[in-house]
């Protein structure tokens, strides 16, 4: 463990989730709001860049800094704090655990698609029984189940495949900065 937490690891996760955090918040200002509380914003890029530079550890961590800052700005309760850890750092670790054991484009692809179905997955079941319990205590299981399945769940499919997208387009050009002694 000693090898991985090197000052550099450590550092590029502190400005990883601090510019994680600028991007929520922008995100949060001009940002394209779906059901009136999900938010199409970049943030979780950088914690996915984090975690294929330097392990799902860190990756984690960069979206658990960038939440606890966001926390601060809340309009939810910190339910969509806990929701946006919970979803994006399950998608975050499961692809930065399968692109650390196959460091190759095929590896980045099939990690980051693991971690967009375990998200997706994670995302159904945290709604469903913690969530939006939380956020929607009076609604119904039935109305939950409906937002569930028509909103939340293409929602997280579609944002994880933009972000997929964006770090496959870019970590090959970063990660030369990123792993240079």
């Amino acid at each position: 463990m000693k090898k991985h937490l090197s000052t550099r690891s450590l550092a590029f996760t502190a400005v990883a989730a601090a510019l994680a955090f600028l991007l929520q918040m922008l995100g949060s200002i001009v940002g394209l709001k779906v059901g009136g509380f999900l938010e199409i914003e970049l943030s979780d890029l950088p914690p996915l860049v984090v975690a294929f530079a330097y392990g799902p550890f860190f990756g984690v961590v960069t979206e658990l800094i960038k939440n606890l800052l966001h926390c601060g700005f809340t309009s939810t309760g910190f339910v969509g704090e806990l929701a946006n850890f919970i979803v994006n750092g399950i998608f975050v670790f499961c692809a930065g655990i399968i692109y650390k054991n196959n460091c190759t484009r095929k590896g980045a692809l099939i990690g980051m698609t693991t971690g967009i179905l375990a998200a997706t997955f994670a995302g159904i079941v945290t709604n469903l029984f913690i969530l939006l319990p939380l956020y929607m205590p009076a609604a119904d299981f039935n109305t939950k189940f409906s937002l569930v399945l028509k909103l939340i769940t293409p929602f997280n499919l579609c944002k994880g495949i933009v972000i997929s997208l964006l770090t496959y387009v870019l970590y090959k050009r970063l990660s030369p900065l990123l792993k240079k002694n």
